[in-house]
């Protein structure tokens, strides 16, 4: 195939405005050259690359098409900063809410001034799937398999431990941490993706529907929740305020192995990102936590 840079700067600006008319503002050309550049890539590729929805969709195969555009334009930032000196480069990264809350803000930090994070916030069990469908170039993740073009690498452990409140415990937890008492007791979750809670309920036999659920989609707004009193919940070990909680079930923690995937790309910026989160994750995680390696 003979892909022509400009069709797949179309396709790259189409699916990151999510229109053809945010990608013609951002070219500076009509919603009619972006659909025929489009339309050309098609039926160069010969096959359907996006779904024109609102916003649009990438097909399976658009995701690889996807990738090879956002891969030459790094690339081609990486050179023009190279040479000129001047180039802003834009890595679009996807990174879990605790890992984003603790430990990866202040890794990224240092390259701040030089760089610019387009951070994707998903669940570690889904930031893979945005890796895998060419939205971002590297992302943390609980997906030790690695997505096709791209390299695994273990960063380490979270580890969650069932907490409450002392007068939260006292009311819901008077016996300990019974399977009555579970099935009861108010529980703060994330979002409806998180499984932290319901894993450990399983893991105590506990239907994961019968309990009442507070959600509350804020990495450090839910740890104040749970200290508020609102219910108990799997606070990472990262986020623990110190002497404010209880743990419940001592023997209860769940371990979450999280890894660094990332584009097979070399690339000058990327490589930077990489040694950033590597290191810091060496100082913030367990290492000891079980998992695939």
């Amino acid at each position: 195939m003979d892909l022509d840079l400009g069709q797949l700067r179309a396709l790259e600006a189409t699916v990151t405005a999510g229109s053809l008319d945010g990608a013609a503002r951002a070219l500076h050309v009509t919603p009619s050259a972006v659909s025929q550049r489009l339309k050309a890539l098609e039926t160069a590729t010969g096959r359907v690359l996006l779904v024109r929805s609102k916003p649009v969709r990438v097909t399976e195969s658009g995701q690889a098409v996807l990738r090879l555009a956002r891969q030459i334009a790094l690339l081609a930032a990486d050179a023009a900063r190279e040479l000129v000196g001047e180039e802003r480069i834009t890595l679009p990264i996807a990174v879990n809410a605790d890992s984003m809350a603790t430990w990866v803000l202040p890794a990224l930090a240092p390259l701040a001034g030089e760089l610019a994070f387009d951070l994707h916030r998903e669940d570690q069990e889904r930031t893979a799937a945005l890796l895998r469908d060419g939205r971002v170039m590297a992302a943390v993740t609980a997906d030790a398999e690695p997505v096709p073009g791209c390299a695994v690498t273990r960063l380490g452990g979270m580890r969650y431990r069932p907490m409450a409140t002392a007068a939260a415990a006292d009311r819901w937890f008077p016996d300990g941490v019974t399977v009555a008492a579970l099935a009861r007791a108010p529980v703060v979750v994330f979002d409806r993706a998180d499984d932290l809670q319901h894993r450990y309920l399983r893991q105590r036999g506990v239907d994961p529907a019968a309990p009442p659920l507070h959600l509350v989609p804020a990495s450090a707004d839910y740890v104040s929740a749970v200290r508020l009193g609102f219910g108990w919940g799997m606070v990472p070990a990262q986020q623990e305020p110190a002497g404010e909680l209880v743990d419940l079930d001592p023997d209860g923690a769940v371990d979450v192995v999280l890894y660094w995937q990332q584009w097979k790309l070399r690339t000058p910026s990327l490589d930077r990102v990489a040694d950033a989160v590597l290191a810091a994750a060496r100082d913030a995680l367990d290492h000891d936590a079980p998992g695939r390696s």
